[in-house]
Order: structure tokens, then sequence, then C-alpha cells
């Protein structure tokens, strides 16, 4: 801790002699000035001290006694020197940064005189990080652009997205407020590990998230100590040899910068000291491409000794090499990380409603196109969905901002745009730069066409290398494999391809990847319609790629299948660049691009790979929908079927199509009355593709979105399914009062709910009046979970007021908002003579004993309620009374669960009467209460209440 403050208060350094502060703080400046060097080079460069000096100086044992001597030096020679000593630790800031607080205390201002007198900062490790800091800023202070010759600044158009944290189990722990908090404790839950995961969906803002936080780094705005930034993308680590070897030393220095002048090799032992120093960023662990056994990783533990890079990688991310260090990795939503060296996890979520606001404010100054594109985006769920994921939504405004100034009046894609329409428009505005065909006035097939065919030699050889590339899930390109291709150098300055720093570290090659990993896919898809060559049987390649388990009974057994890894696949790898594959080329080949395609491929040839891709979707629809397992619901009566994760590509694939008869066809065989599809990391563009299968389901369907991503987009995009659905799950998924209105509107016009789960989002009392008017006007409504909402008393008098009117209502969960005793009073009279109530939760409400009271009393006059919840709330022994005598009267509740309140033994004692009349009640939980382990042995004889 800092010491040393002069006198009462904080007193400026200028109201301080120099002298006299180093006599007072001198135990904190001999604790924390670990640097002798950088001193004494600056006191000898300015006559204060002479080599002589240095020399006694540095005969001292320990650094620690050579700060002393330097004090005492110092001090000797007067006010100046002392002064100037004290500019040097505040000048020399990454030397002394730890002074920082210091300074602080201080107030520190230096005299005119000491700002004349130059400070070199001669320290290696403060040099080194400088340089970082310099490369790092020049590497990160650009996005990717369309181009080599365009560049957007970080800071113009960086914005934030959801950064949900989780805990071990896959449960959330709420949202982050900014980038620093992915540094800091909140939600770590492996303190023995190291490594932070980051992960979501492909184009969610992953790699641009580092390139943030490297950003800010090297500008010292982030949050850290950290003097040492490494980054890294993990694709690297596929492009060694297997023979090759590299130590620890060779992979910081080689990959990033080396050390100016440092013979001593003092940079990399000081990292070696205080690895809690170091930051890493490895980007990308699901491009890795190699076959290697993580169960049987050889440990690596000196920082010199050289081995494959891949095993320095695992090394370093399980602690045995550079234990300390942070490591953020990030990687695709399903690749397997090993739990026991995640020290926490962050799912980033995409754009909020409010982040794209943001995003569109910055894409868009000009106040025109700004209320332009506002007013489209709101006028299409869909579209806004996809412009929830930001890569999507910067294309789409890029090509919107591009072809706005190329034709007139250009817009917005239309509402039924499908994710192969957006990578169309972006092939055209790249085709565009190439043809340079500047005089249309109006955009039409027509003219888009003929810019495709313009420009088919160029695509056709780009998608030849993509597909070269994905064939090998290789994302690296040699300059011959792009040249051999048949690309020319002219075509690389269009904007598919980007340059990337070589990956050997001998800068010799350069090397080349596609703008995006999913716009290879694309690439990937079009090669696969493009080429004549290849056979209506060969386009389906990819689909088998993601098969369950070649063994199957079903060898055609696509992404469609069980799992999205095949059992003999490299523990790396992701497969979802195959799978998005897949779905480009069911977009390419549906009908709606048919007359952009036959400009570009012989009609007979593309009709016959339709064909081949409609009957191959059927038949796998069906072997999946067979195979999907059944349970029984608790929620309704009747069978419920839980689908797998690849569900969801399934019915993404079926939405590219837009083939209303393989929607059909999928919704025909949806036999269950419940289709369960929580926890499938759906997101609100998806919600399209869902709908497009539903809407087709001839009788009603329970459906289950819990923990998914669909926010307020997602559900308007569900309402023509709204008149089918008789459960209807939303629980953890980001909706706000507006979505809330659409579903009163929707349900309330249909009347089959029966269930409406609401659990954990972001309603207030305003949606809480919606879902009260569901109530109320829902004859058939059985079931609300809207707990862990914003709902306050105002709310809860809605839904106690709507509940008091519905006879067919039996569970209410109410946990986790904050009622009050006001709310609890209003519930208090909904269960008065209640016909029909048999669950409540009112758990975790605010509610003390004046609410407790008024509840007591309400349960004197119902006969229907069987569980009552009321954990986590304020209830003690005033209530007590009034509880005890609920309990003689009542002859059907069976469990009271007053977990976590403020009953004492006399309370306990009270309630313990009332149980003694009653015959009906199984338990009363009282774990929690403040009763002691003494106090508890009273009770013992009755053993309906419960301590644990």
């Amino acid at each position: 801790m800092l010491s040393g403050r002069v006198g009462s208060g904080r007193v400026p350094l200028g109201s301080v002699p120099s002298l006299r502060l180093l006599t007072v703080h001198r135990e904190t400046l001999v604790e924390q000035v670990k640097n002798t060097q950088c001193v004494l080079d600056n006191l000898r460069i300015n006559g204060f001290i002479c080599n002589e000096d240095i020399e006694i100086i540095q005969r001292a044992g320990t650094k620690a006694d050579q700060v002393r001597k330097i004090l005492e030096l110092v001090q000797n020679k007067g006010e100046e020197a002392c002064a100037y000593f004290i500019h040097i630790l505040h000048e020399a800031y990454d030397a002394y940064i730890d002074l920082r607080p210091w300074f602080n205390t201080i107030e520190y201002k230096p005299a005119e005189f000491v700002r004349e007198i130059p400070v070199m900062n001669t320290d290696p490790i403060s040099k080194y990080s400088e340089k970082l800091r310099q490369e790092l800023r020049g590497d990160t202070q650009f996005l990717v652009s369309y181009s080599q010759q365009e560049d957007t600044p970080l800071e113009e158009l960086y914005t934030d997205s959801q950064m949900e944290i989780m805990n071990d189990k896959g449960e959330s722990l709420g949202y982050l407020k900014n980038l620093d908090e992915i540094l800091g404790e909140q939600g770590m839950f492996n303190q023995q590990a190291e490594t932070i995961f980051i992960t979501g969906d492909a184009g969610v803002g992953k790699s641009v998230l580092l390139q943030k936080l490297q950003n800010l780094w090297s500008k010292r705005e982030l949050n850290t100590k950290a003097k040492f930034f490494f980054k890294f993308r993990c694709r690297m680590f596929s492009a060694f040899k297997d023979t090759d070897e590299i130590s620890l030393k060779d992979l910081i220095f080689k990959h990033n910068c080396y050390p100016d002048e440092d013979p001593d090799n003092d940079v990399f032992n000081y990292i070696l000291r205080f690895p809690q120093t170091v930051i890493f960023t490895f980007d990308g662990y699901d491009e890795i491409q190699k076959d290697f056994d993580l169960d049987h990783v050889p440990e690596v533990v000196s920082p010199e000794e050289r081995t494959h890079p891949l095993l320095v990688l695992m090394n370093l991310l399980c602690g045995k090499l550079l234990r300390g260090s942070c490591k953020i990795l990030t990687a695709r939503t399903g690749t397997d990380i090993q739990s026991r060296i995640i020290q926490k996890k962050v799912v980033l979520r995409g754009f909020s409603p409010d982040h794209l606001k943001k995003y569109i404010a910055l894409h868009f100054p000009n106040k025109e196109h700004r209320t332009v594109v506002s007013v489209q985006l709101d006028a299409s769920p869909h579209l806004c969905g996809l412009c929830s994921v930001p890569l999507f939504s910067w294309i789409i405004f890029k090509t919107f901002k591009h072809l706005q100034s190329v034709y007139d009046n250009f817009e917005l894609p239309d509402s039924c745009i499908t994710l192969t329409n957006v990578f169309l428009l972006l092939c055209e505005v790249f085709l565009s730069r190439k043809t340079k065909k500047q005089g249309l006035l109006k955009r039409s097939v027509q003219s888009t066409a003929d810019l495709f065919r313009a420009g088919l030699k160029m695509l056709t050889a780009f998608a030849k290398l993509a597909l070269l590339g994905l064939e090998k899930s290789s994302f690296i390109y040699s300059l011959e494999e792009v040249l051999s291709c048949g690309l020319s150098e002219e075509d690389l300055q269009v904007g598919f391809l980007r340059p990337v720093r070589h990956y050997d570290a001998c800068g010799d090659a350069a090397t080349f990847e596609f703008l995006h990993l999913t716009l290879q896919a694309f690439l990937t898809a079009f090669s696969l319609v493009l080429d004549s060559n290849i056979t209506p049987d060969g386009i389906l390649r990819f689909f088998a790629k993601c098969e369950y388990n070649k063994t199957s009974r079903f060898p055609c057994l696509s992404c469609f299948g069980r799992s999205s890894r095949p059992t003999d696949t490299d523990p790396f790898q992701n497969n979802e660049h195959f799978q998005f594959a897949n779905l480009f080329l069911c977009g390419l080949l549906s009908k709606s691009n048919a007359v952009l395609l036959e400009h570009m491929v012989a009609p007979a040839h593309l009709r016959r790979k339709h064909v081949a891709l409609k009957s191959y979707l059927s038949t796998s629809v069906k072997t999946h929908l067979r195979g999907l397992p059944r349970y029984p619901s608790t929620d309704i009566k009747g069978s419920k079927v839980h689908v797998m994760p690849n569900f969801l590509w399934m019915l993404r694939c079926i939405f590219e199509t837009n083939s209303e008869d393989v929607a059909r066809l999928t919704a025909k065989g949806i036999s269950a009355d419940y289709i369960k599809l929580a926890y499938c990391n759906i997101y609100s563009a998806d919600c399209s593709a869902l709908n497009f299968v539903l809407h087709h389901h001839r009788k009603c369907l329970g459906v289950d979105l819990d923990n998914n991503n669909i926010n307020d987009y997602g559900v308007k995009q569900l309402v023509p399914s709204f008149s089918k659905m008789t459960v209807v799950r939303f629980c953890v998924n980001q909706l706000t009062d507006s979505s809330i209105k659409v579903l009163s509107e929707e349900l309330i016009k249909h009347k089959i709910v029966k269930v409406l789960g609401l659990y954990k989002n972001h309603i207030t009392d305003v949606g809480a009046k919606h879902v009260a008017r569901i109530i109320e006007e829902c004859p058939h409504l059985s079931t609300v979970k809207i707990g862990n909402n914003c709902i306050t008393s105002v709310g809860a008098r809605f839904l106690a007021q709507a509940i008091q009117k519905s006879k067919s209502i039996f569970d209410v969960g109410m946990w986790g908002n904050s009622i009050g005793d006001e709310g609890a009073e209003a519930f208090g009279e909904a269960l008065k003579n209640h016909p029909s109530l048999t669950n409540l939760s009112l758990s975790a409400n605010g509610i003390s004993s004046h609410g407790g009271k008024h509840l007591a009393k309400a349960l004197k006059q119902n006969s229907s309620l069987h569980i009552f919840w009321l954990i986590q709330n304020r209830i003690s022994d005033d209530a007590a009374s009034d509880l005890s005598e609920a309990l003689r009267i009542n002859s059907t509740l069976t469990h009271v669960m007053l977990i976590d309140n403020q009953l004492t033994v006399l309370g306990v004692r009270l309630l313990v009467e009332g149980l003694a009349h009653n015959t009906s009640l199984k338990e009363i939980n009282l774990k929690g209460n403040p009763v002691s382990e003494e106090e508890k042995k009273l009770f013992e004889h009755e053993t309906r209440l419960r301590f644990l």
C-alpha cells in the first residue's frame, strides 16, 4: 500500500519541496522503484551525477539498496536534483508504472525549470513495451474494408455488442458493460485457469472485439497493468509444418516484434519473472487444422525448449508455460474447449436494438440517409435480425452506400432477403469495382445479371480458390495458389481477398485470405454451382463433411444429423464453414436466384443441380425428423420432441431454398405436440426460417425457444406462427415491452395459448400490463412464468387483477421482480377464493412482514393453492402470527417455502402452533432463517419443518 501523505491532506507538489517529499515518501520509493538504470542514465546525461557516483551506487547488493543510495545522493545535491529525480519517475511512464497511484496521491505538478530538462526512457522493458504499443496501434488503427485502398478508422465505426458472461454450467450471469470488464473478475469461475474464452457465431464480432482491446491497450486506455500485449491468429498454427519447432521466446518475438538492443535478454527475463504483465490473444481457435490428441499433450515447461508450435500454444493455454499470464481465446460457437483451462467465458450476442441504432448513426452521418435506413429497418424485422450480426450489418450498410452512389434511389433489400442475397450484394459491389459500370441509372435484374456476366471470369477464379481451400479446411493462400486459379494481381485489389502478414516469421512470401470465412464459404458454394464439371451429386460433398457418424445407417445424413462433428475429425475443427457452404448452396440454387444464375450457368445444368439438392434435402428432412427423441410433455398433454442443435441448420437451409414444398414436408414431419428448441443458439434472423416452416404446420403446437437470442425482432418474425402455438416459451431471450405488445395482440387474437414463459427478459410494468391482458382474455392459459424481469408493484397490480379474473390459471411464477408489499397485497386479493391457482411464486420480491400479513390473510380464504414460494424475502416474526392462523385454517396448502427470510425461533414457534392443526401440509422450509443449531433442536418432533 502506498504511504506517506504530507500533513493531514493531499498537498500539491508545488507547495512541498521535492527534497522533503523524498524524505516523507522514502520507503514507498524504495519499494516501488525497480529500475535504477533509467534514473542513473538521465541523472548522468543532465549533469546531476558522474560516472564515479554510478559506480558507487551499483556496488550495492540489491535494487532496494541502490535506490536508497540514489535518494541519499540526490538529496545531498539539493532541491533541483530531487525535483528532477521525481520528474524522471513521472515521465518514464512504463518503467515506473507502479508509481502512478503515488503521483495521484501527491497531485504531481512539475516546476517550470524541471519541464525543460529532457527525460529519456532507457529502460529496455519500457522501450520494448512502447515499441509493441506503436506496432499494435498501427496494426489496429483501421477496420477491414472492401479493398486495399479503403480504410475505415476503428474509432469511427467500432460499436460494442452484447457480451454475455456465463458460469461453468452455461448459465447467464448477465452482461458486461464495457471491454475493461473482460479482464475483470466478474464471472470468473475457475481460479486455477488463466484463459478467458470468448465465443460466438461467425460474424458476431470476435476478431473486431480483440482488435479494439489491442487498440485500447496500445493507447493506454485499457484498464490493465499489462506491459506486454502479444496478438496471434490461430490460423498461423495450421501453416506450420509437422517438423517445425519453436520455443516460447520464438513465438513471442519472431511473430510480434523483436526487442531493440537487448543483448542481455532483459525483456524476456522480465517476462519470465513477471508473467502477470503479459496479455496474449489467440483469435480463431476453431481454425486450427491439425490432427492433435489434446488428452496426451506432452508437457513443455521450459520457455527455451523448442517443440512443435501447437505444443507451445497448448502449454501456454494450460498454464504450463508462463503461468500467471492472461490468455484471451476466441472461437466460434460449438468449438470444444477443455473446461479445465477456462477461467471465464464470454458469449458475444451481436447488436441489441440500441447498439444497432448507434451503428447506423456511425455508418450514416447524413441525417437523410440515416432516416431512410432506419425507416426501412423498422419495417422489416427480418432485416433487423440480420443486422443484429455485426458482419452482416456491415455488409448491408456498405453495399447500400456503394450502390447508392452507383444507382439512383437504391434502397435496402426487401424484407424477404436471405443471407445468400446479402452476399450476392457484396459480390455485386466487388464486381462493379472491377467493371466500373457507372452509367446505369436504375438497378434491375438485367443490369445486375450484366454485371455478373461481365465479371464471370474473375468470379469463377475466386470461387475456384475458395473451393480449393475449403476442401482442405485451409484459410490461407500463397501467391502461387492465388495466381494458379487464374487471378491477376489487379483482381486482388477488388476486395474478395486481403493480404495478411506472413505466417512463417521469415517474410519471404505474401499470403492472402478471404475477407471473412463466410465469404469463402459463399464463393465455395458458387464454385459448386458454376463449375459444369461438378456433377449434381458432387455439389453435396460438404454435407457429408458434417456427418454424425460414418458408420451410421444413413451415410448421407448431413449437417441435419445429431451432431455437428464427425467422429473422426481433428479436435480443433469446428465445421461451421461447411455448414455455411451448404446453406449458400441452397440459396444460390433457389428459384428466386435462378434468373440471375441462368446468365452464368447453362439452364440444364442448373436445373439438374437444383433437383439433386431438393431431393437430398427432402430425404434428409424425413430421416432427421424420424430420428428425433421424444418425451412426455410436462407443460401440456402430448409428446414433446427435443431437437438437436443442427435442426437449426436444417431450418436455415430450407429458408435459403425458399422452397415451400420442403418447408411443407418439414412441417408435416413434426408430428409431436410440442417442439423444444431451447439452447439451440437461435438468433433473431433465424426466426424467419422457423416461421417459414411452422406456418405450414396444420395442427396446434407447443414451441419452447428458451435460452436463445431471438429478441424483439425475432418475435415479430414469428407473428404468422402464433396462430398455431399452444405453448409459447421465450425465457432468457432479450425481450422488451415491444415484444410483449406483439405477443399480446397475437395471442389474444387466437386465444389458444396454454403456457406462456417469459422468465428473465427485460419486461417492465408496461409489458406486465400486456401480459395481464393475455391472462385475462385467453381462456385456456394455465401457466405464466414472468420471473426475473423488471416488474414493480404497478405491474403486479395489473397481473394480480387479471389472475383474479382468470378461471384457467393454475401456475404463476413471479420470482425475482420488485413488487414489494404493495404487489404482495394485490396478489393477496387475487388469492382470495381463487378457483384454480395451484402454484404461486413471489420469491425474491422485496416483500416484508407487512406484505406477508396480507398474503397470510388471503390464504384463509383460499382453497386452491398447493405450493407457495416466498423465498428470499424479508418476512419476519411480525407476520408469524398471521401465517400461523392461515395454517390453522387452510387445508389445501402442501408446501410453503420460506427459505432465506427473517424468522427467528419466536416466529417458528408460532408457525408450529398453527401447523399442529393442519394435516394437509407436507413441508414448511425455513432454511436460511436466523435460527441457531441449538434452537432447531427444539423442533425436531415436527418433521414437516425443514431447515435444510
